[in-house]
C-alpha cells in the first residue's frame, strides 16, 4: 500500500502541482457561503452567482439586510436555492449574535450552523484557517473506492481511511488535486482506465 500511495502522490503532483481553490472568495465568511452554495451545483455556476451576491453582501451584517426572497432571487440558478437562501440568512444572523460576525474556527462550531455539513466545515477549516482536514466530496469518494484506498461504503469511512493513508501535511493539497484529477482523467461515466494515468498504473 505504501508504494501505491507514493505513486498516487507522485502522479497527482505531476498533473496538478499547484491546484487553485475553485471557489472565488474574499474571506472566511464568503468562502463559507460559496462552499454552502456548491452543494448540487458546479463551481463555475457558484462563482457566477457569488459575483452578484458578494457585491451586495460580503459580510453577515450586510447579508441580513437582504430578505430571504432577495437572496433566493440572486442564487436561484443553484440547486436547492430556497433551502440555501434561508440557511445563508439564518447562519449570518447566528454569526452576528454569537460570534460578533466572525466565522468560528472549530469543526464543531461550524457544523452547528444552518446548512453547514461536515464537508463544508472541513473546507473552511483548510482554506480559511489552515487547519488540517480532508473533505470528501463525491469525486474523492468515487476515486478512493476505484483506487482501492477505501471500502467506499460512505464518505465518513472514506475520510477516515484517507486520513490514515496520507500524511497530514498533504491533506489540504490532496483534497484539491484529487478533485481536479477526477474531473480531468477519472470521471464517473465513460471512464477509460487506460487513458487515466493512475488507473493504468494501478491496473498493471
Amino acid at each position: 500500500m505504501c508504494r501505491k500511495i507514493n505513486k498516487i502522490i507522485e502522479l497527482l503532483e505531476i498533473h496538478f502541482p499547484d491546484p487553485p481553490i475553485p471557489l472565488d472568495h474574499e474571506n472566511a465568511y464568503t468562502l463559507l457561503i460559496a462552499v454552502l452554495l456548491s452543494a448540487q451545483c458546479t463551481d463555475k455556476r457558484v462563482n457566477i452567482v457569488t459575483k452578484v451576491l458578494f457585491k451586495k453582501a460580503n459580510t453577515p451584517f450586510k447579508m441580513i439586510k437582504l430578505s430571504i426572497p432577495e437572496i433566493e432571487e440572486i442564487i436561484k440558478t443553484c440547486g436547492l436555492y430556497r433551502f440555501k437562501a434561508k440557511a445563508i440568512f439564518d447562519l449570518s444572523k447566528i454569526l452576528i449574535d454569537k460570534w460578533n460576525g466572525e466565522v468560528p474556527k472549530t469543526l464543531e462550531e461550524l457544523e452547528s450552523l444552518p446548512g453547514v455539513g461536515h464537508k463544508t466545515a472541513s473546507v473552511v477549516m483548510i482554506q480559511a484557517f489552515n487547519t488540517p482536514a480532508f473533505p470528501v466530496d463525491t469525486h474523492i469518494h468515487r476515486l478512493a473506492k476505484r483506487w482501492g484506498l477505501s471500502s467506499g461504503k460512505n464518505v465518513t469511512q472514506t475520510e477516515k481511511d484517507l486520513k490514515a493513508l496520507f500524511p497530514k501535511n498533504l491533506w489540504a493539497k490532496l483534497h484539491l488535486q484529487i478533485i481536479y484529477y477526477a474531473r480531468a482523467y477519472c470521471p464517473a461515466k465513460k471512464h477509460n482506465s487506460q487513458k487515466c494515468p493512475i488507473c493504468a498504473l494501478l491496473n498493471n
